[in-house]
């Protein structure tokens, strides 16, 4: 079971359950912000408690339960920590009581991590850096360590002071965007701040009057998180500007239902993947059209469309891996992997040594 169940949820004429599933939904995309999957024992858990069959309290008791009798010994699968989060996200979600201050948000980072990371609700005591595929490696420069509470009441003070009185849909779209850029900007804790922002922004939102159960935040959670990141990024020497453009595009399909593709390969600071958008079929065509024939035989109609987007993007030896094929495509991180699979397992590409871990290039056709 995915995802795609819940969906059916939003449009249920049953409130609690309309309700429940879209917290539900929300909950289990946020998940691709950290590039993490959710298990099918968790999606037919959340459909028992959507049901009524279970209370949320229910449902977390039988996640602790399950992985206590199936311990995970991999430590690069966090499957565990998607569920358990997921489910704590879908709880505080379809709560009403809210509180906009800095111990909510703390509270908010201490109830979704609590046993899974050490600093669960603790605000860091370090500096940090992350390489963002956005930024072609880049770092946004995150709070600093010694300011990080000042700055977090500082901004919620401001935003608490601000009146919405007098000003258009785009002006509130426009303040939105950046209120949400700068809370998160000052990246709190260690680990988890998108998850933490994304429920604390949305609990937000009610409070204003935005109705925010649409699958938005579940179907572009990636995008949501890149397009915070292009909000505070410069590189004013090749000519790159902090922008929330893009957060705004997503904060207008999210709060006023319009329908702006949100693609992440727009995102990237290079220009790379919109110009891969537009490649040159005439040098292309013979290769494609004879890639065409071969995987319409063996792929899903949808899977050979993407198949064939990626041969594009990468002529020749060119080298990718599951960052360049969510930028493309623009799908989430656990779907990117699985085409990738999929692709290796037929054939159709073949894994590149040297290049870092998890880097393929499409093998040369024979004949």
């Amino acid at each position: 079971m995915n995802q795609d169940p819940f969906k059916a949820y939003l449009r249920q004429s049953e409130p609690d359950k309309r309700h429940k599933g879209y917290a539900w939904h929300t909950a289990i995309g946020l998940q691709a912000v950290d590039g993490l999957k959710t298990s099918d024992y968790l999606a037919h858990t959340a459909v028992r408690n959507i049901e009524g069959e279970i209370s949320f309290e229910e449902a977390n008791a039988l996640l602790q339960t399950y992985y206590e009798e199936n311990p995970t010994h991999d430590a690069e699968n966090r499957t565990e920590e998607a569920d358990k989060v997921a489910a704590r996200i879908a709880a505080l979600l379809s709560e009403r009581a809210f509180s906009f201050t800095p111990n909510a948000y703390l509270s908010i980072h201490r109830k979704l991590f609590a046993g899974i990371y050490p600093h669960a609700g603790r605000i860091r005591d370090y500096n940090i850096t992350k390489k963002e595929w956005v930024l072609n490696g880049a770092t946004v420069l995150y709070g600093s360590a010694t300011e990080l509470m000042a700055t977090l009441d500082y901004d919620l003070s401001e935003e608490k002071r601000f009146s919405y009185k007098g000003l258009s849909m785009d002006g509130i779209i426009r303040h939105l965007a950046v209120f949400i850029s700068r809370l998160w900007q000052i990246h709190v804790f260690g680990e988890g701040n998108t998850r933490t922002t994304a429920v604390f922004f949305i609990q937000y939102l009610r409070t204003l009057g935005f109705d925010v159960t649409n699958d938005i935040f579940a179907e572009h959670a990636w995008y949501f998180r890149n397009s915070l990141v292009r909000a505070n990024y410069s590189d004013l020497i090749n000519g790159i500007h902090e922008t929330t453009e893009y957060l705004e595009l997503f904060l207008r399909n999210l709060l006023l239902n319009e329908r702006h593709p949100l693609h992440n390969r727009t995102l990237h600071i290079s220009g790379t993947f919109k110009e891969a958008e537009k490649p040159d079929i005439r040098a292309e065509k013979p290769d494609i059209e004879a890639l065409k024939a071969d995987i319409e035989k063996v792929f899903h109609p949808k899977t050979a469309i993407h198949i064939l987007k990626l041969r594009k993007a990468f002529p020749e030896q060119a080298i990718f891996g599951r960052t360049d094929v969510m930028g493309i495509i623009g799908i989430k991180p656990s779907r990117a992997s699985d085409l990738l699979k999929e692709m290796s397992g037929h054939g159709i590409i073949e894994p590149v040594a040297g290049h870092g871990k998890g880097k393929y290039r499409f093998r040369p056709r024979q004949g």
